[in-house]
């Protein structure tokens, strides 16, 4: 059974950072894919960034060089460091991984950045 578990949300003021982390029940390189997903109140969820097994990763636009999507296999983790954050930002990010035709999501973790 996939288990995983966000944190690393909180409360930060624009043009600061923060660090997400997705810590999975089994090695990460069992799925075909990582991502991240988020959602704000009243707004559609929005795809904000995947790493493939291989590697290769994709970007939103509206996140493209300020948030970078990693992972560390000895860990079982995928990261999402957020730097530049703006009141934009601010929703619930979700961990999800991808396996032969599953989706599995974790609970979430609110992020919440103050103009």
């Amino acid at each position: 059974q996939v288990q995983l578990v966000e944190s690393g949300g909180g409360l930060v003021q624009a043009g600061g950072s923060l660090k997400l982390s997705c810590a999975a029940s089994g090695s990460i390189f069992s799925f075909n894919a990582m991502a991240w997903f988020r959602q704000a109140p009243g707004k559609q969820r929005e795809l904000v960034t995947t790493i493939t097994l291989g590697g290769n990763t994709n970007y939103a636009d509206s996140v493209k060089g300020r948030f970078t999507i990693s992972r560390d296999n000895a860990r079982n983790t995928v990261y999402l460091q957020m730097n530049v954050l703006k009141p934009e930002d601010t929703a619930v990010y979700y961990c999800v991984a991808f396996q032969s035709g599953n989706n599995y999501w974790g609970q979430g973790t609110q992020v919440t950045v103050s103009s």
